[in-house]
């Protein structure tokens, strides 16, 4: 195996450095002012999209830096998953970089989903515009009244009836769910099938935001902070019907659709965390060395040099087993991967949670405040432990897989 980022990628990585040094980093302010002047807490339907954004977009799109996760040369940058790992990492470095791309979540995941599995009515309906970032997109999977760390939990259904497929049940934590622009719901349900396993019992299905029956209760803040206009919220379906033609590559598919997006996803996310990770390691270098306290450098106080030597060797062990993940997944498949990939959603967000953490403290106050990214980089560690299944979870697939190794049942 070799990590050595390929000559597209190293292209690719030289014009996203370029723009994100000349006009995301420069934006950045602007937009959070943006969002604090136009978005009102957790009333999600006086959201704006910050013009600053619609401004990035336009010239990201123009420069050819669009759509960079996407696999296929004719809709996206044509990357491998190895390859378009560092282009992550990059835009990992700024809350807003992502979606200036085109790559940010839960849209990719989707996008992902429809180029792979949906009909070509449903690319034609769904992933076109979403290509060209005309309308943003929801995935409903988590659920309020069950442990969604086991999806075989899941209480909503998609049962269906005639030349309709009728939707009812609850999801929270539904990411962009309070975009202006999102048009289109991925919700994943129980669709009952007596002749299929435990894994054949789920589908997916498409549902236009529009639908009679699907309700949005809420927005859910993370820390107090609502991800205004993205938003995570609560939204309920009841008696919701949409055609049978909106299930994803049919009913009882939902299990294997997951997987498929699942593991690109999990390496787009921990790449992203390493980015923010430098980042956070970047400003306590440098607000360590520019505060002084009883005489000396923060960085010289209370072993925060170890710290900084700490966080370099966390960091690197970080990115070169998700650079693993990445090849491996490319060799054999998410399936294939399912050890490294687990091992990296546990690693990634761990070493940014830490990072951050050593970052705020030397930042003090100011580390807490919304006047530093660190703040925001937290919580997104701390989200990240559970989204995408939890700690626990993957490190019990970790230990099965390994037990099974030395011929050990799941018993």
């Amino acid at each position: 195996m070799d990590f050595e980022p390929s000559a597209r990628t190293k292209d690719y990585l030289e014009r996203l450095r370029r723009f994100m040094r000349e006009h995301i980093e420069p934006a950045e302010a602007r937009y959070r002012d943006e969002v604090h002047a136009t978005c009102q807490a957790g009333d999600w339907k006086t959201w704006k999209v910050p013009a600053v954004m619609d401004e990035l977009k336009a010239r990201a799109k123009a420069e050819g830096l669009w759509n960079l996760f996407l696999p296929d040369e004719k809709l996206g940058a044509g990357l491998s998953t190895l390859e378009y790992a560092p282009l992550a990492e990059e835009t990992g470095r700024s809350f807003i970089a992502p979606e200036v791309f085109n790559c940010s979540a839960p849209d990719t995941g989707n996008m992902e989903v429809l180029w792979k599995y949906g009909s070509e009515e449903q690319k034609e309906r769904w992933l076109k515009p979403l290509l060209a970032g005309e309308i943003r997109s929801v995935f409903c999977m988590t659920e309020p009244d069950v442990a969604s760390s086991d999806a075989t939990n899941m209480q909503a259904t998609a049962v269906v009836e005639g030349n309709e497929i009728v939707l009812n049940g609850s999801k929270w934590w539904s990411s962009g769910l309070g975009h202006p622009r999102a048009k289109v719901i991925i919700f994943m349900a129980r669709t009952p099938n007596e002749q299929g396993g435990r894994h054949n019992q789920h589908s997916m299905v498409l549902v236009p935001m529009d639908t009679p029956g699907v309700t949005i209760r809420r927005m859910l803040p993370v820390y107090g902070e609502y991800d205004a206009p993205h938003g995570h919220g609560e939204v309920h379906f009841k008696d919701v019907r949409v055609p049978v033609s909106h299930f994803i590559a049919g009913p009882g598919q939902g299990f294997e659709i997951a997987q498929g997006r699942l593991g690109p996803g999990r390496i787009h996310h921990c790449m992203r965390c390493i980015g923010a990770a430098e980042r956070a390691l970047e400003l306590m270098i440098d607000r360590g060395m520019a505060r002084t306290a009883f005489g000396k450098p923060l960085l010289n106080l209370g072993g925060n040099r170890e710290r900084v030597a700490e966080a370099r060797v966390a960091i690197d062990q970080a990115r070169l087993l998700t650079f693993f993940a990445a090849w491996k997944m490319d060799e054999v498949g998410a399936l294939g991967a399912m050890t490294e990939i687990s091992a990296i959603k546990v690693v990634a967000p761990n070493v940014l949670q830490q990072v951050v953490d050593d970052a705020i403290q030397i930042h003090g106050g100011a580390g807490v405040s919304q006047d530093t990214v660190l703040a925001g980089f937290f919580a997104q560690a701390r989200i990240l432990r559970i989204a995408d299944g939890p700690d626990e979870v993957h490190k019990g697939v970790i230990a099965r897989l390994e037990l099974a190794k030395r011929g050990h049942s799941r018993s």
